[in-house]
């Protein structure tokens, strides 16, 4: 008789959360390559800040903005753990989808405006500016966003007592 393979926990109700969490290492890398001087990709994402790089921008936006995002890392392997219960799972699936519809709120809402012809007071965003937030940042933030979602929607499900024996 043949053994069945021990469960690893890398099955579907795992998916999203270790999608979201590879999303936000994702991003803080590239927070702390830029935040360390690197370039590319920071001109159409941040404009004029990119070539000034004033400290209060690299502090906050490069280095803040990289560490939040490996909070956020460490929240989506929170949400990741089968065995999560009790206070910190259900702290940790309201954090989720927080952090979903922010993420949401920020791609869908800039990508509508962007679309509508919103402009802005200032008009130093450039035309590359408005294309690459909409064809990469934009949907950026909103895979990120699902990811989270549907991580804490799973966490939920597995959290959730059975009502079987």
């Amino acid at each position: 008789m043949r053994r069945r393979p021990e469960r690893t926990g890398a099955g579907p109700s795992t998916l999203w959360a270790r999608a979201a969490c590879g999303w936000a290492v994702a991003f803080a890398g590239l927070h702390f390559y830029w935040a360390l001087g690197g370039a590319v990709g920071l001109s159409v994402s941040a404009g004029p800040l990119a070539t000034e790089r004033p400290l209060w921008f690299v502090v906050a936006g490069l280095w803040g903005v990289g560490a939040l995002c490996l909070l956020g890392a460490l929240l989506a392997w929170l949400l990741a753990r089968s065995g999560l219960r009790g206070v910190p799972a259900l702290s940790a699936r309201w954090l989720g989808w927080g952090v979903s519809a922010l993420l949401l709120v920020r791609g869908i809402g800039i990508e509508v405006l962007l679309l509508a012809g919103a402009t802005y007071p200032d008009t130093s965003v450039s035309a590359g500016q408005r294309a690459w937030t909409l064809a990469l940042w934009n949907p950026w933030f909103i895979a990120g966003g699902l990811a989270f979602g549907l991580a804490a929607l799973r966490a939920g499900r597995r959290a959730a007592p059975s009502d079987g024996p």
